[in-house]
């Protein structure tokens, strides 16, 4: 028992002992390496270049997304009652303020009779009770109390006209009707539902950009529209929101309010693609990201002068996909190096490789 633990001490210092020598062994190589780098003394370090040159700019881009109705609205019931008379359909056209269907008024009817002849009532009470304060006969709370009736009947008397009007269900906008929830003979109570009724005159096409394209659009831009249905017909629109906030994927959502045909050919839920055309942009020098040591925000890339790498610092200007726009610290002519700068300190001798 005694000399199987002898052993296993053993084996564990024998672990410990191999790690030990690794992790030496490397981190020998590791400063052999940095000294190579820092010296240039052992050869130069491979590395990818390119030339600077100016190049124009294109900001056009094009963005696929699906349209949206401007207005879809269900129109539901304000009021309790059989349906007594429906006057569209689904298809049908309808216009704001149109009457679509009727419920039986007649409970409501009773309702506005009751509410006027209560109003009339404390109207006449309130006669009297002002000619008899003049005598003394009532008192001014009294009084105060007569005249707080005939407000509070008048009121009851406008409610009960209001909700008599709406036994007339009227399409709060202009649109088709999509749906028709309810048969003539139903009946229905607040809050249910009647007809979906969707405008379509005007569209919205919602699709996504980019970081780098967001910055450059601007509420009311004109966009060219086009359908993979309607390949022969052509839409136009302007941007109508652009959000503030990137969605989970990193792409802002931007909408753009479309100008439907006479035929109202589009319609919401198909696909369609947004193309934004900008104005033809002047040539400017751009080099491409992997040039940047680390990321575009440190504004630090290597020069080729001879054949060493040499630190440079540059303004960064906007950024157009794979490659960056240099405001300034590098001029047209230069070679910049691309790759390999993880194994480059300013001054390292370098071998451009083609």
């Amino acid at each position: 028992m005694k000399k199987r633990g002898i052993i296993t001490i053993l084996a564990v210092v024998a672990v410990l002992f191999s790690i030990a020598w690794v992790l030496k062994n490397n981190k020998k190589k590791n400063a052999e390496t940095t000294a190579v780098v820092a010296s240039g003394n052992s050869g130069a370090v491979a590395v990818n270049t390119e030339k600077v040159t100016k190049s124009e700019v294109n900001l056009d881009f094009s963005s696929n997304g699906t349209f949206i109705a401007n207005q879809d609205l269900t129109l539901s019931a304000e009021n309790s009652g059989r349906v007594t008379r429906i006057l569209v359909d689904e298809g049908s056209r309808v216009s704001k303020g149109q009457v679509v269907a009727r419920i039986d008024a007649d409970l409501l009817n009773v309702d506005v009779e009751t509410a006027r002849a209560n109003y009339q009532t404390a109207v006449r009470d309130l006669e009297r009770y002002e000619s008899s304060f003049k005598t003394g006969g009532v008192t001014q709370q009294q009084l105060d109390n007569a005249r707080l009736n005939v407000r509070t009947s008048k009121a009851r008397l406008s409610s009960a006209s209001i909700k008599s009007g709406d036994a007339n269900i009227k399409a709060p906008i202009s649109g088709i009707v999509n749906k028709r929830f309810i048969e003539q003979g139903s009946f229905v109570n607040p809050g249910m539902q009647l007809f979906e009724i969707v405008d379509v005159s005007k569209l919205k096409l919602k699709v996504t950009a980019n970081e780098t394209q967001v910055v450059n659009l601007k509420v009311g831009d004109r966009v060219a529209i086009k359908s993979n249905v309607f390949p022969n017909s052509s839409f136009s629109g302007r941007v109508s929101f652009i959000a503030p906030k990137a969605d989970n994927s990193l792409n802002f959502p931007v909408e753009v309010q479309v100008s439907n045909n006479a035929g109202n050919q589009l319609k919401a839920g198909m696909y369609g693609t947004a193309v934004f055309d900008f104005p033809k942009q002047n040539a400017s020098l751009t080099i491409p990201r992997t040039a940047f040591v680390g990321s575009v925000n440190s504004n630090k890339i290597y020069v080729l002068e001879g054949n060493k790498a040499i630190e440079r610092q540059v303004t960064a200007g906007r950024t157009f996909g794979s490659r960056v726009e240099i405001l300034d610290g590098l001029k047209e002519g230069e070679t910049v190096i691309t790759s390999g700068q993880i194994n480059l300190v300013d001054g390292t001798e370098v071998m451009a490789v083609k």
